[in-house]
């Protein structure tokens, strides 16, 4: 054999364009993207389960400790109201200050109640207004007219709001509008967007013929004390035709959290 045929012959030249071979790279390269994208969404994810996992157990142990407290406050408010009922138990006269009292501390429960449900951040006022009045309203024969915008109020305003309730309505029942068959009471609010300043009203009618008080009862100066609590104005008008309540407060004192 000649010693020329013992030589490897050479390589035909490549029948692929240099375009094809640049996208065969990109195709690598693409691949390598997702590839790596794939890894980067299951860690990810598995990072989201785990912060799911945690949130729910946060959720969950707050849910527990808020009705632990909510269930301690309560067991606080009935102990306070036995110690109040053997204390005066023996005292006739007194008997005014005890169902007073009692009312006061039931007041107190309703609105923790409230609190409870919405996890103690904040109640709608007309969810507040309507659990005042229903323990003093008859559902046959409806006593109390409400209506105004949806507003929602922080804890300490919550239950500000819900003990003024308390009062009007007791004061009321006792010696105002519901003292009486025909006696209704009109409780409307409305909300000064420029302002930023709610106004409540509670007005009765068809009641009795009123007079101011002789003197200023505690229940009056409850009323009083609560609404500047609130840095809001409180009037107290004793027409003849009902007793009137008026409050205007600015909308940053019934949703400041530090209220």
């Amino acid at each position: 054999m000649p010693e020329g045929d013992l030589r490897t012959e050479p390589r035909p030249a490549s029948s692929t364009s240099p375009y094809q071979d640049e996208l065969a790279a990109e195709n690598v390269s693409l691949r390598l993207l997702l590839a790596q994208a794939e890894i980067d969404a299951r860690s990810l994810l598995a990072t989201a389960g785990i912060d799911a996992r945690e949130r729910e157990a946060a959720d969950k142990l707050q849910k527990l400790i808020l009705e632990e407290l909510h269930h301690r406050i309560k067991n606080t408010l009935a102990t306070v109201g036995a110690v109040v009922s053997q204390s005066l138990r023996d005292l006739p006269e007194a008997k005014h200050a005890q169902d007073a009292i009692e009312g006061r501390l039931l007041a107190l429960g309703r609105a923790h109640d409230l609190l409870l449900q919405a996890r103690w951040s904040s109640a709608d006022l007309a969810t507040i207004v309507r659990s005042a009045t229903e323990a003093f309203d008859n559902p046959a024969e409806p006593k109390f007219s409400i209506s105004g915008p949806d507003i929602r109020m922080m804890s300490g305003a919550v239950i500000a709001i819900a003990m003024t309730l308390n009062e009007l309505c007791t004061n009321t029942t006792k010696f105002g509008a519901l003292s009486v068959p025909q006696g209704r009471v009109d409780i409307k609010w409305t909300l000064n967007q420029q302002a930023q300043r709610l106004h409540l009203t509670w007005t009765e009618r068809n009641g009795a013929a009123v007079r101011p008080p002789e003197k200023r009862s505690f229940g009056t100066r409850l009323i009083e004390t609560l609404g500047r609590q609130l840095r809001g104005d409180v009037q107290l008008t004793y027409e003849r035709t009902g007793f009137v309540y008026t409050f205007d407060v600015p909308m940053a004192s019934l949703t400041s959290a530090a209220t």
